[in-house]
């Protein structure tokens, strides 16, 4: 999925600003799909307006700059579902966590833990705002979407807290060298 098809989605729900936009995939209901920023969403945009798939509108606010307000077109709505009949690409998993964790027998106990804490908060309250937003959901993609979510995320903790040994009690004699990362075979 690109940042055209990922705003075109956004506001196939309801207008809105750029800022608006960002904050939802930034750390809204679009935060778990793919990463995007101003730098990419206002160029999408505009790019987006200059072929007729968005319009925008410009709102005054007494008092404050005036706020363009971005609305997707019939042809937006044609492009979007045009796109989404592309085949997903495989999900990509990315963590800072885990590529701690492949050190975690050179790294010191405490900041083992330390990050496990985190992690496992983060998991935590990652699931419980997944569920309050499932829960006050009427639309069965966007439940089947937050639900696989909730789902992912609550085997990611069982997993966490079952194998908390091997991050914590791992040997540090170990040679990392030894667990070379056939790429190959994730591929």
């Amino acid at each position: 999925m690109n940042i055209r098809t990922l705003c075109l989605g956004i506001l196939q729900f309801d207008d809105a600003t750029g800022y608006e936009i960002n904050k939802l995939v930034a750390d809204g209901r679009f935060s778990h799909f793919i990463e995007a920023s101003y730098g990419s969403i206002y160029p999408a945009l505009t790019k987006m307006m200059q072929e007729e798939l968005v319009t925008c509108r410009t709102e005054i606010q007494p008092g404050k700059p005036s706020r363009k307000i971005y609305a997707i077109t019939s042809a937006g709505q044609a492009e979007l579902f045009r796109a989404l009949e592309e085949s997903p690409k495989p999900n990509r998993f990315k963590s800072e966590f885990l590529f701690l964790g492949l050190f975690a027998n050179v790294l010191p106990s405490a900041l083992m833990e330390k990050a496990f804490a985190q992690h496992e908060q983060e998991l935590s309250v990652l699931v419980e705002d997944m569920q309050a937003h499932f829960d006050c959901c009427k639309n069965p993609g966007s439940q089947f979407a937050i639900g696989y979510g909730i789902a992912a995320n609550k085997a990611a903790l069982e997993y966490l807290r079952q194998s908390k040994h091997l991050l914590l009690e791992s040997d540090p004699s170990e040679d990392l060298s030894t667990d070379v990362v056939n790429e190959a075979s994730y591929e």
